[in-house]
């Protein structure tokens, strides 16, 4: 199946998302820390804190005490390690390159990529939200629902390195940022609303179009064989 056609019949579905929820790339780098391993709806009141007291700016949000913005964070859970976290982002971020957000993700991505790589707490998924929604480069960003859907499909085993996955993504879509960002948005959209870990709602999902799968199904530049489980093909990128 073609992922460009996926991503067109989910905007025709969806219509356009306007992802990440955001109001500025500083804001964007902050939610993407505070939404490991959590819903969304808890971060954003952690956000809103943050606003309220005029902090999602990073030489001033860089300048409050441990204890306050733990205090400040505490809605979005683990507070206390993602304080660590935003600390370590926001020391890079302000004593590299001044507080500019703009200026700190500019540049080749795989060389910005190893730089947040390089962060406590940034991990590839992180990495790449905040490459792609705050910085505006095009790297698909893999999270658990691209696994679950796109296993359920007969697309992915789900079990592949993050980076394998990624790839395969990125050779089956134009390197655009903007449908890259759209693409995440709906899969999240999808696994939410429709792929469910449990009680999924397949003859509602506007991916329903994608069964049945037949026993052996392409996915860019491989083939996934749904009877053995096994994969064929170019596995060398």
């Amino acid at each position: 199946m073609d992922l460009l056609e996926i991503h067109h019949r989910l905007l025709d579905h969806f219509g356009p998302l306007g992802w990440w929820p955001g109001e500025s790339p500083f804001e964007v780098m902050v939610g993407a820390v505070l939404t490991q391993n959590t819903a969304w709806s808890r971060v954003e009141p952690a956000i809103e804190n943050l606003r309220r007291e005029g902090l999602l700016e990073a030489r001033r949000l860089r300048a409050v005490s441990r204890e306050r913005l733990v205090k400040l964070i505490r809605p979005a859970g683990t507070y206390r390690v993602k304080a660590r976290y935003l600390r370590a982002m926001l020391d890079w971020l302000v004593e590299r390159y001044g507080g500019d957000v703009e200026r700190a993700l500019a540049g080749e991505t795989a060389a910005k990529r190893a730089e947040l790589l390089s962060l406590p707490g940034i991990g590839r998924e992180t990495a790449d939200s905040i490459l792609l929604y705050a910085g505006g480069h095009p790297v698909f960003v893999v999270d658990a629902y691209t696994r679950r859907i796109f296993s359920r499909h007969g697309l992915l085993r789900g079990d592949e390195d993050y980076d394998r996955i990624r790839e395969r993504f990125e050779a089956g879509l134009p390197r655009s940022a903007p449908v890259l960002n759209e693409l995440h948005a709906q899969i999240v959209n999808v696994g939410k609303e429709y792929c469910r870990p449990r009680k999924p709602r397949c003859g509602d999902c506007p991916l329903a179009f994608l069964f049945p799968a037949p026993s052996a199904l392409h996915f860019g530049s491989r083939l996934v064989d749904r009877t053995r489980g096994s994969v064929t093909g170019d596995q060398s990128r």
